[in-house]
This record gives C-alpha cells, sequence and structure tokens, in this order.
C-alpha cells in the first residue's frame, strides 16, 4: 500500500448553443451564436440583474437540466449557516453539483481523474438585500490545470463552451465580475493522491471495507457527503468495462465553505470537493484523489490567517482519514 500524493483578463469565447442529448451524444440545437464572457483565470463569476427575482436556484437547475446535464445537487447553505453559525450574510447561497454524463465517459476513458469534476461544483449566490444573483465557476483552465491535461483538450473546452452557454440563458445579461485579487502560486500539490492495492479476487469485499471505514470516519472529523455517484454503473449501462468500480464522494465540510464564503462566496466553485476511488479492469491498485485546499488558496488569493487555518485543518483531516485507510 503506498501513498502517492492565478488582474483578471475577460475574453470573449464563441459558444454556438445549449446542445442537447440525443442517444448518448450531444448535439447543438441552437444554430445562432451566442457570446459568452470565460474567465482566462481560474474563476469566473457571472452576475445577474435579479430584481423582480424571476431567477433562482431550481431556475438554474431546470436549464442546466434541460441541457442535458445531471444535477446531483442543488443544497440551499444558508439555513445550515444559520443554525450552526447563528448568521448569515446572504439572502441565497446554494452549493450546485452537476455533471454531463456522456462527456464525462469519453473523458474517463482518457484522464481517469476526471472524477475530481465529476461532479463539477458551483455557487449560486445573492447577498444580503442585493438585487442580484450570481454563479461561480470553474474556467477550463483551472480544470485543465488540476488535472494536468492539454490545454486543447477539446472535450473538456467544449464541455465548458456548454456550461457557458447553459449559464447564459439561466442569467439572461449577465456579466462577468472583474475579480478584485490577484491569484497566488499554490502553496502546496494541487490534488492529494493516495493509492492502495487491492486482491484481484477479493477486491469487491476490500471496497466495502474502505468505504465502511471511509464514511465512519467523515462525521467525527466533520465532514458530511454530500452527495455520491456511482459513475461505474452509468459507465457500464454505456457498454464501457475499463473500470472495475468507479465513485465519487461529493465531500462538505460546513465552517469551510461557511467561513471563506463570507469574503470569497465565489468558492462554491470547488465546494462540495469531488473524492473519487477507482479501479481499471485487470489492475490490483485503487486509485483515490480530491483536489487539495491549495487550490482555494492559490486562485482566490486566501492569506488571512483565519482562512487559511480553517481549510489546512480540513486537509489535515482528510489525508488523515485516507492515510489510516491505505496504509
Amino acid at each position: 500500500m503506498k501513498l502517492m500524493i492565478k488582474g483578471m483578463l475577460i475574453g470573449s469565447l464563441l459558444v454556438t448553443g445549449a446542445m442537447a442529448k440525443d442517444n448518448n451524444v450531444t448535439k447543438t440545437p441552437k444554430k445562432e451564436a451566442v457570446k459568452v464572457l470565460e474567465s482566462t483565470d481560474d474563476i469566473l463569476i457571472l452576475t445577474a440583474d435579479n430584481s423582480n427575482g424571476k431567477i433562482t436556484p431550481k431556475s438554474i437547475e431546470k436549464a442546466f437540466i434541460k441541457a442535458g446535464f445531471f444535477v446531483s445537487a442543488n443544497r440551499d447553505m444558508n439555513g445550515p449557516f444559520k443554525k450552526q453559525f447563528k448568521e448569515s450574510g446572504f439572502d441565497v447561497y446554494n452549493l450546485f453539483t452537476f455533471y454531463k454524463k456522456d462527456i464525462t465517459l469519453e473523458l474517463a476513458k482518457k484522464y481517469p481523474n476526471i472524477g475530481l469534476f465529476a461532479p463539477m461544483s458551483m455557487s449560486i449566490y445573492t447577498k444580503k438585500g442585493d438585487k442580484s444573483i450570481s454563479v461561480s465557476s470553474l474556467s477550463a483552465k483551472a480544470m485543465q490545470k488540476i488535472m494536468k491535461i492539454p490545454t486543447d483538450e477539446k472535450l473538456l473546452t467544449d464541455l465548458r463552451e456548454l456550461i457557458l452557454a447553459t449559464l447564459k440563458t439561466a442569467l439572461p445579461n449577465a456579466k462577468a465580475e472583474k475579480i478584485s485579487y490577484t491569484p497566488q502560486k499554490p502553496k502546496g500539490e494541487l490534488v492529494t493522491t493516495y493509492s492502495m492495492e487491492m486482491d484481484k479476487d477479493e477486491w469487491e469485499d476490500e471496497l466495502d471495507e474502505f468505504k465502511m471505514g471511509f464514511e465512519g470516519e467523515l462525521a467525527p472529523n466533520g465532514f458530511v457527503i454530500a452527495g455520491q455517484n456511482n459513475l461505474g454503473d452509468e459507465f457500464e449501462e454505456a457498454n464501457y468495462e475499463g473500470f472495475d468500480f468507479y465513485e465519487v464522494y461529493s465531500i462538505c465540510k460546513l465552517p469551510v465553505i461557511y467561513t471563506i464564503a463570507k469574503t470569497r462566496p465565489e468558492a462554491g466553485a470547488f465546494a462540495p470537493c469531488s473524492l473519487y476511488l477507482e479501479k481499471k479492469k485487470g489492475q490490483n491498485i485503487m486509485h483515490v484523489a480530491f483536489p487539495s485546499v491549495y487550490n482555494w488558496m492559490s486562485s482566490m488569493a486566501i492569506d488571512s490567517k483565519e482562512d487559511m487555518k480553517v481549510l489546512e485543518k480540513a486537509q489535515k483531516g482528510m489525508k488523515k482519514i485516507l492515510s489510516g485507510l491505505t496504509e
């Protein structure tokens, strides 16, 4: 068993409209071009006037479902914020997780670490008293950097174009916000990775044992499971059998998102965290990985001691859990 462990420039990106699914293949039903503003930094924040209150987390969810995405969660965090911390600086704060099943499968065939963004995350928020609504999401550049894949990977750039087109539909007349900070150089590895050797005949029992131990350690360490996706079953339904298993946990730690969101509400582009575990057919190694908190620190230029402390505590807590299970 072995431990393996970016001002803001805004450019215009041409997107050819919202895509739809047909026989599990992504197509483009709209012929008119839609111009969408994309960030050349790590996080894009789109903000739209919402004086009439018609744009809601639910209406955004409907737009993504219509575009062919699977929405795994659209979780209202204001209730938990107020319950645990007795206050919230938002009228709306939702964590939204989603992925495109067909594109995820094609990416998994080339990049087994796509689980880092399957599901992807966004925050949907309205600051208290405001008449606008914002959505934050990771740019294609950020995902390519974290996954260490080519910047011209068409599958990922096409996926990002679809996300932007859908956001444009969901938030009419939205504009990209200019971020006030300059992203910093990462202070640590962007992805925390573990591996564990498994018996070729008993891996199913070992997987169950690992998951039981993992899930049992989360609550005592302050983590919650915000969602769980069995991509392996979806891949098998699509007649792809490259993995014995591929599962993704969406993990959240409430003090982390509450603390960081007070000054960086766009932090939901990283939360909840997607932690995947996979084993390829014919191999005896299970790989486990999640994006580290150093993404938060570098992409959002977090230098507050209080904020860094809460992030480091979460990082150490998860590493402690996984180290104990894989050693």
